[in-house]
Order: structure tokens, then C-alpha cells, then sequence
């Protein structure tokens, strides 16, 4: 399997990388995407992918293919973006409780001969969320820096009552589909 690089400072993305077998190292891009201003989740999620690996390509090169992907949360037509404080994760949270939820993430590979681009989405049913443990878990700060302030394999793996489609979507980068780019010419 081809080592790659992972343009991201994601630990989950990282672990997800680790769990599948893939040789890697890590090297994050410099891309502000909260700078963008679009509320289509599909377009915000594609553009700041692309931002990203236009970012990393211009910084340090592509001696090696690298990986670059971004994730979005939705739910009630909403794009749940990156909570800036406690009270707004708690608001966030609330909005996904007892929903469905969309998580949405853009991934590109891209080496010296070859450009892939995914975008995926996988589809979580929540049962309502026990406020006592949603205040348990605003106080851990694990929702910091989250999309959607949203962990499924942390605080709302107990709440999930339907999972479709591919669980390392949600967890930020969708292995499954970029394996069969990683064997061996």
C-alpha cells in the first residue's frame, strides 16, 4: 500500500488512517475555512476541502499523494458548523436530539498522475439526548473543534438509532472509498 500524506491535523482522521492499515504521516494545511461564507453544505464542505489542498499543494508540494477532507453537520435544513462556546454547543446538540442527522464529508486525493474527489454523506437517527448527560458532556470540552459539536463515537454513540451509510464518514474521512487508490502500481 502507498504511503500518503494526511493534510490535516485531525487525531480522528489519523486514527481512522491507523485502523485501516495505511501507511501515512500527518501535516495539516494552513486554510482558514471558517473564513468561507456559504450555507449549502455540500458546496461549504467541497470548498473547503479544495481550500485546503490548495493550501497544502502550494506549502509544501506533492513529493508524496495527499489526502485532504473536511466535514459538515446538518440537521433541519441547518449547517451545524463548529460550536464557538459552550452555550452555542448546547444549542447545536439540542438541534440534533431526537433527529436525523447528516454528516457530510469531502475528501481529495491527489498525486503526481491522479485526482480523486468524494463526497459522502452518512445519515444518523438520534433518540432525544438525557440533558443531564449532554451538560456532562459540554463540560468535557470533547466537543471543541467538532463539527456540529457532534462525536458519534464519543458522546452520541448512545443516543444512535439508525446508522446509513459509512461510520468513518461521520468520523471525517471516508477510508472505505480511498483504498482501492492506495494499492500498489
Amino acid at each position: 500500500m502507498k504511503k500518503i500524506v494526511l493534510g490535516s491535523n485531525s487525531i480522528t482522521r489519523a486514527e481512522l488512517l491507523d485502523s485501516f492499515g495505511v501507511p501515512f504521516i500527518q501535516r495539516g494545511a494552513s486554510f482558514d475555512e471558517e473564513s468561507l461564507n456559504i450555507n449549502n453544505p455540500s458546496h461549504f464542505v467541497y470548498r473547503a476541502t479544495l481550500g485546503k489542498m490548495n493550501s497544502y499543494v502550494e506549502e509544501y508540494g506533492l513529493d508524496l499523494p495527499v489526502v485532504c477532507a473536511d466535514t459538515v453537520v446538518t440537521c433541519k435544513d441547518k449547517l451545524l458548523r463548529k460550536a464557538k462556546n459552550k452555550n452555542d454547543a448546547r444549542e447545536i446538540l439540542l438541534t440534533q436530539s431526537g433527529g436525523k442527522v447528516s454528516i457530510l464529508t469531502c475528501m481529495i486525493y491527489k498525486a503526481q498522475k491522479l485526482e480523486f474527489i468524494d463526497l459522502s454523506s452518512t445519515d444518523y437517527i438520534f433518540e432525544e439526548f438525557d440533558k443531564q448527560a449532554l451538560e456532562e458532556y459540554l463540560l468535557t470540552d470533547e466537543w471543541e473543534g467538532k463539527a456540529g459539536a457532534c462525536m458519534v463515537e464519543g458522546f452520541c454513540k448512545a443516543y444512535i438509532k439508525e446508522v446509513r451509510g459509512y461510520e468513518s464518514t461521520a468520523m471525517g474521512l471516508c477510508v472505505e472509498k480511498l483504498l482501492p487508490f492506495l494499492q500498489e502500481d
